[in-house]
């Protein structure tokens, strides 16, 4: 897929999941992890470009589970590659909740298509 537009990955957190520092960044590391491998799956060259780059990304907040799952549908038909994070319950939050959003590695113009509305965390 050729595109000019530089590769960042986007991680997007509930604001309405009360969790401590901790399992946020827990959770931002599940999602990074978790789009990382489903990207290089479907295309290594733009992961390992990533790489290559820095692995530029962003943390945004997102603000209750309605809007982050429309927002992932969106995504997906758009074909862009993400996952969804969906805790185990063993600490915070009981199991099945949806705390996160990893979105890419992938073009950062398609990517802020979806995401320039929302805030840093």
């Amino acid at each position: 897929m050729a595109n000019s537009s530089e590769i960042k990955q986007v991680i997007i957190i509930r604001a309405d999941v009360k969790m401590g520092r901790g399992k946020i960044a827990a959770q931002a590391s599940h999602a990074s992890l978790m789009s990382y491998f489903a990207v290089e799956k479907i295309d290594s060259d733009v992961a390992s470009k990533w790489l290559e780059e820095g692995e530029k990304k962003i943390i945004l907040k997102i603000e209750g589970e309605r809007e982050m799952v429309d927002l992932y549908k969106r995504l997906k038909s758009e074909k862009i590659p993400c996952v969804m994070v969906i805790d185990a319950g063993l600490t915070e939050v009981p199991p099945g909740t949806k705390t996160a959003i990893g979105i890419g590695p992938w073009y950062e113009d398609k990517v802020n298509k979806f995401t320039a509305v929302l805030k840093l965390l």
